[in-house]
Parts: C-alpha cells; sequence; structure tokens
C-alpha cells in the first residue's frame, strides 16, 4: 500500500493493482465531515481534465483533476442552501463540460412527500469556480415524482435533460382512470443551459425507477430506457429525441410486476455507433448484457460477466473506437469491480479484469474514456473514492 497524504477535503493514497490497471487513486472526505452518499456522478472534458459531483451534507460539490486523479482542486458547492440530493443506486448527479468550457449539472432532488421529487440544473460559465442558483426543469407545478435524469450535450451549446416523471399518472388517477408506470419528458437548449425549452413528452407507460441514459449521436440525443409493453413485459427502448422515433431494444420478454431497480447505460462513439449495456431477466435470455447498434442493424446480445455472482448495473463509455464497459459483482465478500474495453469499436473485446474491491457498501463503478485513455471511477463506504485507469492495451 502506498502512502497518503491529507488534505482538507480528500485523503489520497496511490497503490498498484495488477497489470490491468495503474495507479490507484483514493479520495475520501476528511473526519467529520458527515457520512456521504454513495453515487457520484464523473467525467472527462475536451483537454482529459476529470471531473467530479458528488453529495455531501445536502450539497452538490464538483471539483476537477488535471493529472488523472492523483489531486484535486478545492471542491466547490454548487449551492449555498442544502437539499435532499438523490445520490444512490440508480440515481447520481450528471455532470458534463462543454467546449468552451462550461460545466452543466443535472440531479434529482427528493422531496419530503414520499416518491416525490424535483429535477434540478446549474451550471459554471467560469470554470467551476461559482455556479448559478440551481433551478428545476420540470414545470407541471404538481408534487409527484420527477426523477432518474439524464443528460447529454453535444459539446457546442445544446443540451438535453430528460427524467421519468409522473404527472400524466396523476392526472389519469384524478379522473379516475388507471396509467401504468410512468412518463418521460425531457428539455432542451441551445445556450448551454442559460434557458431551456418547455417540458416535452417523450414516451408514456415506462417502468418508474430504473435509470434512464442519454448519448449524443450524429442525428441528435439518442436516449434508453426500460420500457412498459403489454401488461408486464419490461424490456428496453431506444428513440432519438430530435425525430421521436422510437424502436424496442431489446426483446427479453421480461414479466414482471414491478420495477427492477435496474436500468441501462448507452454510448455514442467516433464513428456514431451506438453501445448499450443492459440487465434481464426475461424468458429469452437472463444476465448482462452488452450490444452495438450501427447502420440500422444490431449485434447479438453479448454476455458480461459472473451471473453467480450477481454481475449488473453495466455503464458504457466511448471516444472515437475506443469502447469501455464497468459493472458491478459481489463474490462472496465483497463487492467487485470489473471492467472490459475494446479498441476497435466493439467487433473485439480485452478479457474482464476486477480492477478493485471493497469490503463495505460500493456504489456501482463509473467507466470514462476520451479514446486515448480510460477511467474507471468508483466510491465505496470503507475504501472511498477511488480513481482507477486502465491499461488500454489491444484485446488478444
Amino acid at each position: 500500500m502506498g502512502h497518503s497524504v491529507r488534505g482538507s477535503f480528500f485523503a489520497v493514497a496511490a497503490l498498484v493493482c495488477g497489470a490491468a490497471v495503474a495507479a490507484e487513486h483514493r479520495h475520501a472526505p476528511p473526519p467529520g465531515a458527515g457520512k456521504p452518499t454513495l453515487a457520484v456522478g464523473a467525467t472527462l472534458d475536451g483537454s482529459g481534465r476529470l471531473w467530479l459531483a458528488r453529495v455531501e451534507q445536502g450539497q452538490l460539490w464538483v471539483s476537477s483533476s488535471s493529472d488523472g486523479g492523483h489531486r484535486f482542486s478545492r471542491p466547490v458547492a454548487v449551492s449555498s442552501v442544502p437539499e435532499d440530493i438523490a445520490a444512490n443506486a440508480e440515481s447520481r448527479p450528471k455532470i458534463a463540460v462543454a467546449q468552451d468550457g462550461t460545466v452543466l449539472l443535472s440531479w434529482s432532488q427528493s422531496l419530503p412527500k414520499r416518491f416525490t421529487g424535483n429535477v434540478r440544473f446549474a451550471r459554471s460559465t467560469d470554470g467551476g469556480r461559482s455556479f448559478s442558483s440551481p433551478i428545476t426543469l420540470n414545470d407541471d407545478g404538481r408534487i409527484t415524482s420527477h426523477s432518474f435524469d439524464s443528460m447529454a450535450i453535444d459539446g457546442a451549446g445544446r443540451v438535453v435533460v430528460a427524467w421519468l416523471d409522473g404527472r400524466d399518472r396523476e392526472a389519469v388517477k384524478a379522473a379516475g382512470g388507471t396509467f401504468k408506470g410512468a412518463s418521460i419528458y425531457f428539455v432542451r437548449s441551445d445556450d448551454n443551459g442559460a434557458r431551456f425549452s418547455a417540458n416535452q413528452r417523450l414516451a408514456q407507460h415506462t417502468c418508474e425507477c430504473c435509470r434512464t441514459a442519454l448519448a449524443w449521436s450524429a442525428d441528435g440525443p439518442v436516449m434508453l430506457w426500460r420500457n412498459l409493453y403489454g401488461t408486464h413485459t419490461r424490456d428496453f427502448a431506444l428513440a432519438n429525441l430530435e425525430t421521436g422515433k422510437q424502436q424496442r431494444a431489446t426483446d427479453d420478454d421480461w414479466q414482471i410486476d414491478a420495477c427492477p431497480h435496474h436500468g441501462g447505460g448507452l454510448a455514442v462513439d467516433g464513428h456514431g455507433a451506438l453501445h448499450m449495456v443492459w440487465f434481464t431477466q426475461g424468458r429469452t435470455r437472463q444476465g448482462l448484457f452488452y450490444r452495438r447498434i450501427a447502420d440500422g442493424s444490431a449485434s447479438p446480445p453479448m454476455a458480461l460477466g459472473n451471473p453467480a455472482a450477481q454481475a449488473g448495473h453495466a455503464s458504457v463509455a466511448a471516444a472515437g473506437r475506443t469502447i469501455v464497459i464497468s459493472w458491478r459483482e459481489f463474490d462472496g465478500r465483497g463487492y467487485v469491480a470489473q471492467a472490459m474495453h475494446s479498441t476497435d469499436g466493439g467487433t473485439s473485446w480485452s478479457t474482464p479484469r476486477r480492477v478493485a474491491e471493497s469490503g463495505g457498501a460500493a456504489d456501482y463503478p463509473v467507466p470514462l474514456t476520451d479514446g486515448k485513455r480510460a477511467l474507471v471511477v468508483w466510491n465505496s463506504a470503507t475504501e472511498g473514492l477511488r480513481v482507477l485507469p486502465l491499461e488500454l492495451a489491444e484485446p488478444k
């Protein structure tokens, strides 16, 4: 184990964790800072700087690192007013950085009434030194569920934020009808979040609490979510938010009259191909899977991880022809972060690698890549937040 250096906010340690992972960097809050939530947001900007968004004591804090996670800037609070931010399990704050350096954030705010909330947004135009006052993006005025937000940007000013929304369900029930699931609403901005459109509905009868995913393609923003088909079938759907065109993305035939709390991941590579990961317990297949969609055709599902180790909650990142997937398993003693990568756009893949372990409660690992390097960001209650660089060797 390497030495550790304690600062005003983060404790930092470096260690070597096998050939697949270079120097691992740990970051944890100081003693007395209060119990932090585990789910963090992370992104790489155009210059390769790593940005983090994490929640502690009801505040969202943003920091950045220009050296791959060895050292971070002093965290900046997005707002001086604490609020109840959902930052565990399937819900985490989202962070993105535009080409001009604007830092964009979205998150779900929990309200006192059970299963209600708002989708919130703030941004920084001075490189993360200060942030605008948070605004609420859902505009219906109802005290109902607005949650599981996702955000995508094109880097040049266009921003989309989408979320699961309960307004249609509440309206139908108030009129004496029945409504299965939730709806998806979204807003868009053409000026890096200075102004947003009115709320627009994308879909009805979606799963109620599986995370959503957004990615920006050459044809505009594309969204992945778990949808309700028929009475109880909960498979995934894809839609282009520019055209509204929807398609069924999986045919697993998972019959369940409840939300699985297990959303999918989506990324777009430098050649326009979509890469998606998802979990299912359907009649057709069970487990964790990956699929590539390009030129109107989809690859056969590729199984990921060890089903006996509860492999699940995968995420995917893409840039150029580099694709990185990470997920979490349980080996009987503790949680394990697993990762694999492709350097040829998803045609061939490295062997899955065990990149870190945790002896306590742990977040789901977040993969990042800018095409030249790859990282996995993983937060746990025992070990703190770790930045795990991956070697992008050619798959054998």
